[in-house]
């Protein structure tokens, strides 16, 4: 596992700027929190088959993958939680509306890091089975192969990277056979810039995130890319962080229902 897997690992350099400029008007529009998370709560599928779109996150070790399910969960309790781990397992995670309350209609699937050793690495064709719904929740690596049914298989994919780095597969190409979209979670986007660090409001605003986001290195279209902040260290919820988490679930939501319609009209 993991050997026949290689990684092209593309370093893009932010030039140190201490006081880099901020744009007059933001990049990318904002939506107010309320608004996205009664979104996400009222979301079902386009498809009346698939009653949850199954979110895969991919990324190299320690690039927030789980945080993110940790995140977008803590928004949606309306609480701080712990709930997923790294590890070698697959998982699935359900999101609950408030705490104690129905499950939402998606789920994230987490997998291990794609900087593993080589014998125990994830790797491209363990991503195509997980996309396709062949492994069962918590297995481990190496995976095996099952039957499946669309209600299992994988509606979208988001690589997690950081701010500076990105280890995108090389193989990814292979992944867009399966028309399964692709959008990447930008993390740590408060440690690439001054002005977001001090006030995450400014992401949108800022040069060096729109740069970033613009990266021919991600070789995926702009609209694709979410700029995130992953809760990490803090006791309580911050309506800016989850602004940032909320439009990148719903973008992904989106974009999952456009792969299930396209699934529906093949299969007419």
């Amino acid at each position: 596992m993991g050997g026949s897997s290689s990684t092209e690992r593309v370093e893009t350099e932010v030039k140190e700027d201490r006081n880099p400029s901020l744009l007059k008007e933001p990049w990318r529009s904002v939506v107010t929190r309320t608004n996205l998370k009664q979104y996400l709560h009222d979301y079902k599928p386009t498809v009346d088959s698939v009653p949850r779109a199954r979110i895969l996150l991919v990324g190299a070790v320690g690039a927030g993958k789980s945080s993110f399910f940790n995140s977008i969960n803590s928004v949606c309790r309306g609480n701080m939680t712990s709930q997923a781990k790294a590890g070698s397992d697959y998982r699935t995670y359900t999101v609950r509306a408030g705490r104690g309350g129905r499950p939402l209609a998606f789920l994230l699937c987490d997998t291990m890091g794609l900087e593993m050793s080589l014998n125990s690495g994830v790797n491209i064709e363990d991503i195509v089975s997980i996309l396709k719904g062949y492994i069962p929740d918590k297995y481990q690596v190496p995976l095996c192969v099952m039957d499946t049914n669309v209600m299992n298989a994988t509606s979208l994919m988001a690589f997690s990277i950081q701010r500076f780095v990105v280890n995108m597969p090389s193989e990814t190409h292979l992944l867009m056979v399966l028309d399964v979209p692709v959008l990447v979670l930008l993390t740590k986007v408060d440690n690439a810039c001054p002005h977001v660090q001090r006030d995450l409001r400014n992401v949108y605003r800022s040069c060096i995130i729109k740069g970033l986001v613009t990266s021919e290195c991600l070789s995926v279209p702009v609209l694709s890319v979410l700029p995130v902040k992953n809760y990490t260290y803090e006791t309580e919820l911050n309506d800016s962080c989850d602004i940032l988490l909320l439009s990148a679930m719903k973008q992904m939501l989106n974009f999952a229902d456009n792969y299930l319609d396209s699934c529906e009209e093949n299969t007419e």
